[in-house]
């Protein structure tokens, strides 16, 4: 079973597998500072649950569920 970004909930810490998204979307993915082999943590989702809050390499960044779902990832 695949898990990606998008189910994790707050507090979850991961690694970055894989991007499942090869054109425009993969690019903005890692332009934004996603790749893989990053570890990252879950902070917290919007109060309608998207977008949700990301920290990764010392700062923050808001990523939609829809994108979240095209990365794959390694609970710690």
């Amino acid at each position: 079973m695949k898990l990606t970004l998008d189910a994790l909930k707050p507090g979850n810490e991961c690694f970055v597998k894989r991007l499942a998204s090869r054109d425009i979307l993969g690019q903005r993915l890692m332009d934004m500072g996603i790749y893989p082999g990053l570890k990252l943590k879950v902070v917290r989702n919007a109060p309608l649950e998207d977008p949700m809050e990301l920290e990764l390499d010392g700062f923050y960044l808001s990523l939609r569920h829809e994108e979240a779902k095209y990365v794959e990832v390694e609970q710690v």
